[in-house]
């Protein structure tokens, strides 16, 4: 994996433009590794490996029994991504690692409670849509034959945890906070491992992942070019609850020509 290191807002975007129809994940400090909530999780709690399949599996039964309880049409619980979806926009640990098409959603989910360097990982999806990177073991798990939204798939391919693979995608309906976010989702094969790691197991010509790391120099011209584009948690976290986070920017916001209040 290639490590970038930008010195300003503006080679960001100059480095992000180069990256057409690659996806991105922001994280707020530049050392952490790229794994996924439940990736942590089980890699703190759950010491016996031989238990993370019935222990996961248990966690999304219990939301399905329980959820239908708050969600409008309990029916989408059915649908495997749609479910872990759901779990992991309201606080659950999933395997699904949160990605976005745009890198400046993915800089302001880096840089908008930031103390210290941020890292941007960028995914390169044209090259794993299109099968021209293919893990070297098992090639015949293509991207279409693993798809998670296809019955039984997630259980077959991800849950046992043995499969070293990557997909990458959004469930069949999509909500508002994911349409908001221009959002996808990575699904790792197994959750042992960073991603990073997984890659390095496939075969490609292509450069697969990328790292940018942004120091904390660079956030306060960032955060207001981003606000100046309106990528703030307001319009990210569409309602009442994304209105009240994104005033803690405003806070920093305050322009010169523009009276308080």
């Amino acid at each position: 994996m290639q490590t970038t290191v930008v010195s300003s807002w503006k080679q960001f975007m100059e480095l992000s433009a180069t990256l057409d129809g690659w996806a991105f994940r922001g994280q707020q400090d530049a050392e952490w590794p790229l794994l996924s909530s439940l990736s942590r999780y089980m890699l703190a709690y759950v010491e016996d490996r031989s238990q993370w399949r019935a222990r996961e599996e248990r966690a999304i039964r219990i939301f399905r029994r329980k959820a239908h309880n708050f969600v409008q049409h309990p029916s989408l619980l059915d649908d495997d991504l749609r479910c872990l979806s759901l779990m992991q926009h309201h606080g659950a640990p999933t395997r699904l690692l949160d990605f976005t098409k745009s890198p400046f959603v993915a800089a302001f989910f880096a840089l908008e409670r930031s103390v210290s360097d941020v890292a941007i990982f960028a995914l390169n999806t044209p090259v794993l849509w299109n099968n021209r990177a293919l893990p070297k073991g098992t090639p015949e798990l293509t991207r279409t034959l693993i798809d998670p939204r296809v019955d039984g798939n997630l259980e077959k391919y991800f849950l046992d945890n043995s499969n070293a693979v990557v997909w990458f995608g959004e469930p069949e309906e999509m909500d508002d906070r994911l349409i908001a976010q221009s959002g996808t989702f990575v699904v790792p094969g197994v959750i042992d491992r960073p991603l990073p790691d997984i890659l390095d197991g496939y075969a490609s010509d292509d450069e697969l992942l990328r790292k940018i790391v942004l120091p904390s120099s660079v956030r306060g011209d960032a955060m207001k070019w981003l606000y100046r584009m309106n990528i703030t948690n307001a319009s990210l976290f569409p309602g009442l609850d994304g209105l009240a986070r994104s005033i803690a920017v405003e806070i920093e916001m305050v322009w010169p020509a523009a009276p308080l209040g």
